[in-house]
């Protein structure tokens, strides 16, 4: 649930962002 949420929120803010920096960023908006 969390993690389909944060991706969800992740696209729409991150676009053409590489898998890696994505999961950076899904870590600091986590966190």
């Amino acid at each position: 649930y969390i993690h389909f949420y944060n991706n969800e929120r992740i696209k729409s803010k991150l676009k053409g962002l590489s898998p890696k920096k994505f999961r950076k960023q899904t870590f600091q908006i986590s966190y």
